[in-house]
Parts: C-alpha cells; structure tokens; sequence
C-alpha cells in the first residue's frame, strides 16, 4: 500500500495498551498510522478501526524491522512504544533470559527501528522520533534491576541520538511515564499471575491509563515543529517517586 498521500506515522507495540491508544491518538491529528507489532490479528482490527495500516514486526528481529521500512514511502513519526518488563527478581538471582529479552526488546529494538527508519525521517523534512521508556529509566528499585537497566538504556540511547540528530529536521523525544495500569504490563512482568498483577494497583484510586500516556505522546507531536519536549514525565498524582505511591 502506498503511503505517499498522507503524514505517516509508524507505532510499535500497536496491538494493545499504549500503543493501540497512540495509533488512536495520532489518527485524531490527522495522521495516517502504521500499526505494527506481533499480533497482526489484533493490529488488522485497530487500523480498519482508524484508517491505518497493519503491519506485523517483531522489534527484535532484523529481518522484520528490514521489512517495514521496506514496504513504506515515508514515515513523518515514529513512535517506538514496543518493550515491556519481565521479572522481579533481585539480582543475585536474576534469570539471563529475562535481561537477554528485556534488553533486545527495550534498547536494541528502538535502536534497530530507529536506525531502519531514519532515511525516510529525514527526507519526511520534519520527522518526529518518540521513544516511551519509563521513570524507571532515571531511577532505581528493589526487583527492578533488569527493567531498570534497560529503560536505562534506552534513555541513553535518545539523549545520544538527540545530539547526534543536531541540525537535522528530527526531533527526538522520550516520554517517560510512571504507574500506568494497562491490561497486559504487569501481567506478563509477573508471568501471567493476575492476583499479584492487581496487588501492583492495590489502594491506587486512579493510576494513569494508557490514554493518558498517548495524550502526552500526541501533545509532544503536535506542537510545533521547532520546538522539542525533550522529556516528558508523566505520573499518576498518587505516585511521587518509583517507590513512594498513596494507597488507600
């Protein structure tokens, strides 16, 4: 399908939570959305939904990413919302396949993407790159050690592109949001136990949703062109800090 008509915009991680409520938000601005994570059955029913186009692409693998920046004209926006957590282990008994997956997902596959998408940003002439990491990426927990250290990553990785984009028509942008309760985040973190899954939200009356973090993506998107929200933190009121949360 040819995406030379219209503003394109590139979500990774589409088929749920933040990244199905990016596609929706960035289609309300006008944007023609390129939908692409794993489930292309769950992606297929989002861009009939808003118009956009499905595109399967697993972030971790070179051969997929080569084949979205393959099948498209232009790209206007890339929203690299694709990565996740796995585990709670503390260190001294950290799984190496939990770090080994957290780290190709969260770093390796924003870089990958990026880098595959990058020509078609900069012939767009005014390209956005929004990259969603967490608080965990500026700061630490117990039990977080591998979440943390790849968000981490990933925010080194845009404060690095950010200077090296200097002078181009590119803007880089991390969101980081805090506590958000999405249908899946804690539930694959905890491997798919659902009572410990509810206990992260236990006591929280209003912990931000995935709407609330695509606001935020589509605000960083629509201002300006010259202007750059370099960072955007974004946490429920009752959340302070990564390890101090109100709770009823």
């Amino acid at each position: 399908m040819s995406t030379t008509e219209s503003k394109i915009a590139v979500v990774t991680g589409a088929s749920s939570g933040i990244g199905a409520a990016t596609a929706r938000a960035l289609t309300a601005l006008g944007y023609q959305v390129v939908c692409a994570a794993r489930r292309l059955d769950r992606l297929t029913a989002l861009a009939e939904e808003i118009g956009g186009i499905a595109r399967e692409l697993d972030v971790t693998s070179p051969d997929s990413i080569a084949d979205l920046a393959a099948s498209l004209d232009r790209v206007d926006v890339l929203v690299n919302n694709a990565g996740g957590a796995l585990g709670v282990d503390p260190i001294a008994r950290a799984r190496d396949d939990d770090w080994e997956s957290m780290y190709a997902t969260n770093v390796l596959g924003v870089m990958r993407v990026t880098r595959a998408l990058l020509p078609a940003l900069e012939a767009s002439g005014a390209g956005t790159i929004v990259t969603v990491t967490s608080t965990a990426g500026t700061g630490v927990y117990e039990g977080g050690g591998g979440y943390t250290a790849a968000k981490h990553g990933a925010h080194a990785l845009m404060g690095t592109l950010r200077l090296e984009l200097n002078g181009k028509p590119i803007r880089v942008v991390e969101v980081l949001p805090g506590m958000v309760h999405t249908e899946e985040f804690s539930l694959n973190r905890l491997r798919g136990d659902q009572q410990k899954a509810d206990a992260v939200y236990a006591g929280v009356s209003e912990p931000l949703v995935a709407e609330d973090v695509a606001d935020a993506i589509a605000y960083t998107v629509g201002v300006p062109q010259h202007v750059n929200i370099d960072q955007l933190v974004i946490r429920p009121i009752a959340q302070a800090s990564n390890y101090k949360v109100a709770r009823s």
